[in-house]
């Protein structure tokens, strides 16, 4: 059965103008420009990191970003080698640019966590208020980062749909890994899922654009490189679909709604892959192993690993109830409520500068069972004590 969005007009105002709050300017983007100038001026001062590279990567680098966003930073060492930094080495790096920092009067609410699956500086700057997290040689990241990039250079409905994903997420308390929901990476991967899967599709399988498999080489990052295999690629999709007789036109305020209308039977069980652009079950072939996933969304560049890893059982379940109530309020038949729709798509803080309610009402999750979970005690959150899969 085909549903209508009823509410067409006013999802699509509320989206636009819920854009217009969020997007970065060109302000947003000097002050992350001005952040990066701070640690590079502080790794001067370190004799040990004098021959160090300072790098952006994350939602920065892609254009992902918005005005509340962090800022993260690969300081990249070097050993003379093609050996691994090791781990060891990286703390301490780190260590002097906590200690390089503070003396400078750059940071405050300093946090460092070494023993993280990647060990990660976390402060906000004085003088920019930008949240920023550094980690060293973080050549994953920056590959991520720059694919990502040109991923977004394919349709200019991406970059905004992100964001709006994002923000609804954080509105909803489902876009915090240490409580056992979703990292933003992870949300950006379910975007890039709902555009690989639209009717027409709008993006190709991950593996058309970057294949990891063949990627040649190891232990660095080569920009150069990677620039012109993505460009190649985008290059041979774009003649491609220029000869498809159907091209998806939806506008973007659609493609929310239907967002919210594909993922709200997320379940255990569910493994959404990017690289090849397919829904699988964790229990089929490779992925059986993977017993601890309540939720598995495959990384395309590390094609084993679950970006979704902090979501536990009542995280899967705060997901899945916040998807199926934002698709019943935007297909709902009753007339839509203006201050409702931003409360449930925004921030408190964002709606306030729109004129809405201005204190957000939180959905209130039922008591009820998730298939193949058991049952959920309540809907109380928890600290689950574990790290975002990647910073994004």
């Amino acid at each position: 059965m085909i549903e209508i969005v009823r509410n067409y007009h006013l999802v699509y105002k509320c989206t636009e103008d819920i854009l217009s709050v969020i997007k970065p300017t060109e302000v947003d983007k000097n002050k992350r420009l001005g952040a990066i100038k701070e640690i590079v001026n502080s790794i001067r001062s370190v004799d040990a990191l004098k021959d160090a590279a300072v790098k952006p990567f994350g939602s920065f680098v892609s254009n992902l970003y918005a005005k509340s966003g962090d800022l993260d930073v690969s300081v990249e060492l070097s050993n003379g080698s093609s050996l691994c930094i090791t781990n060891k080495r990286k703390n301490n790096a780190l260590k002097e640019l906590r200690k390089a920092l503070q003396i400078k009067g750059v940071s405050r609410d300093v946090q460092f966590t070494p023993t993280a699956r990647v060990p990660v500086l976390k402060y906000v700057s004085n003088c920019f208020d930008i949240s920023c997290d550094v980690s060293i040689n973080n050549y994953t990241g920056r590959t991520k980062s720059r694919v990502l990039y040109w991923l977004n250079t394919l349709d200019g409905r991406f970059g905004d749909m992100v964001l709006l994903v994002k923000e609804w997420a954080k509105a909803q308390n489902i876009n915090d890994p240490r409580n056992g929901t979703l990292n933003s990476y992870s949300l950006c991967l379910l975007v890039i899922f709902h555009f690989q899967t639209c009717k027409p599709a709008i993006f190709p399988p991950m593996k058309e654009i970057y294949d990891v498999n063949n990627a040649e080489g190891s232990g660095g990052f080569n920009e150069e490189r990677l620039d012109k295999i993505c460009m190649e690629n985008i290059a041979k999709f774009r003649r491609r679909e220029t000869g498809q007789r159907y091209q998806n036109c939806q506008p973007l305020s659609s493609l929310l709604a239907k967002f919210f209308d594909k993922f709200c039977d997320i379940d255990t069980g569910a493994h959404y892959d990017t690289y090849t652009s397919q829904l699988k079950q964790t229990q089929d072939g490779l992925y059986r192993t993977i017993q601890s996933s309540s939720l598995f969304v495959e990384d395309p560049f590390e094609r084993c690993d679950d970006a979704a890893r902090t979501v536990d059982v009542p995280g899967l379940f705060c997901i899945a109830s916040a998807f199926k109530h934002a698709r019943d309020v935007i297909y709902s038949s009753k007339p839509a409520d203006r201050d409702g729709l931003v409360s449930l798509l925004c921030t408190p803080e964002v709606g306030s500068k729109l004129g809405g309610r201005g204190i957000h009402e939180w959905f209130t999750y039922p008591e009820m069972s998730l298939p193949r979970s058991g049952p959920i005690r309540g809907p109380q959150r928890y600290n689950s004590g574990r790290q975002a899969a990647a910073p994004y």
